[in-house]
């Protein structure tokens, strides 16, 4: 089978500690059903941008041939994610003034509103990712959630628009296009990972989602049923891993495996005469570690984190209408009493986001963990697009790039096309 066989989407997370491709299709109840799962260590991510392309590059074809392998499809077009600093948000309100009230407001009508707000002048070197519409206005009517078949002259809508710098799409699509793949949409992670892990009901009710990474932590808020804020926080689980290393002497990989098999977010659930012993490098004696000293290292970045979130939640303007509170997933969401510590800083209520809400049953028990948050999101946000008519054939929007989409995509498709044929002549 190839991905451009009907039914089939591949999500690809280029992450800061890992890259992650996983193939799905629906089954005949609505539910995702993963073929194949392909994993490969990132080294050539530094906070979700790539730093080092040869290297991405390398990741990404072991992490997509691993998949091929497991799935037995073959790959050729890929739903990847974007995260990092650069990423920023803004609130834009959008205006189309109708020929006649005659005929009612059409998809068309829709359509050509968004694709203005993918002109809005920007800041040099960004870039408009992503226009999503919050609510719609018809002839001052407000609060309208669909205004097609309604009549009225002036459409108007608020749009929560996502923006990135061009230079950082453009390296993963040279990513992309040297490990021989195509890509068919670029999406924000933390839209991605909500997709996975929160349900209507809770983004109706309101709740901030908190995807804790390797390089980022990203946050998006819902409130009735809308994308209210959107932030990348360039911090995640390898300052912590940075903090142990330099706390207790010791090299990284035994700070990653001390922080992922002892670690706690809180120090006061650890014991003082609780010590773990890390064998010595070539020889040297052993180095005994307090469990209570590695809390309290843990704690303290945890709480400049979430302090950092919390921050996020209150300039949202929706601190007071989360009902749901927080959720948190990726690979920070393992640390233990991490719901603890996001409670006591935030003073909201947090459960963990586990990528379950929509699997069919029998899913590998691996894809459950909140570190593939993303990944599934990724597919799922694709089967999406081929709901919403952005997509008709696999092939045609490698071609012809996203339409609503604007100059973003065609800018990047030909630059890169550009930069290919060069390299080719």
């Amino acid at each position: 089978m190839e991905t451009e066989s009907s039914g089939i989407v591949v999500g690809l997370d280029i992450g800061t500690t890992k890259i992650v491709a996983i193939v799905g299709r629906k089954n005949e109840h609505g539910k995702l059903e993963i073929l194949g799962m392909g994993k490969s260590e990132s080294v050539g991510v530094s906070r979700g941008v790539v730093s080092n392309i040869d290297k991405t590059v390398q990741s990404i074809r072991t992490a997509i041939e691993d998949a091929e392998a497991k799935s037995g499809v073959e790959i050729k077009i890929v739903n990847v994610g974007i995260a990092g600093q650069h990423i920023n948000s803004i609130q834009h309100r959008g205006i189309r003034v109708r020929n006649s009230t005659d005929e009612e407001i059409s998809q068309e009508d829709v359509n050509l509103l968004i694709e203005d707000m993918y002109k809005l002048v920007m800041q040099p070197g960004d870039e408009i990712i992503h226009v999503l519409p919050q609510e719609y206005i018809v002839d001052n009517e407000q609060g309208i959630k669909d205004p097609i078949g309604m009549a009225g002259v002036r459409l108007e809508a608020n749009f929560h628009i996502i923006t990135g710098q061009v230079a950082a799409a453009r390296n993963i699509y040279k990513c992309i296009e040297k490990s021989g793949l195509k890509i068919k949409e670029l999406i924000l992670e933390p839209l991605a990972s909500s997709e996975a892990v929160l349900s209507i009901d809770e983004k109706e009710a309101g709740v901030a989602l908190v995807d804790i990474g390797g390089g980022t932590t990203d946050i998006a808020i819902f409130q009735d049923g809308i994308i209210r804020h959107t932030a990348v926080i360039p911090f995640g689980g390898n300052v912590i891993t940075e903090d142990i290393k330099e706390g207790c002497g010791i090299i990284r990989n035994q700070a990653e495996l001390l922080k992922i098999k002892f670690g706690s977010a809180l120090a006061s659930e650890s014991q003082e005469n609780e010590i773990v012993s890390i064998p010595g490098l070539r020889g040297r004696p052993a180095k005994e570690i307090s469990l209570k000293n590695l809390a309290n290292i843990i704690q303290a970045r945890m709480e400049e984190i979430i302090e950092h979130v919390y921050y996020e939640i209150k300039s949202s303007g929706y601190e007071n209408k989360l009902i749901c509170g927080i959720v948190v997933t990726g690979g920070g969401a393992h640390l233990k009493h991490i719901t603890q510590l996001m409670e006591y800083v935030t003073g909201m209520d947090t459960r963990i986001g586990y990528p379950n809400e929509h699997l069919a049953k029998g899913s590998t028990e691996g894809i459950t963990s909140p570190i593939f948050a993303t990944s599934v999101g990724l597919v799922l946000k694709g089967f999406e697009g081929q709901k919403d008519n952005k997509v008709e054939k696999a092939n045609e929007v490698v071609t012809h790039s996203v339409k609503n989409k604007g100059g973003f995509f065609d800018r990047i498709f030909s630059a890169g096309q550009r930069f290919f044929d060069d390299k080719d002549n």
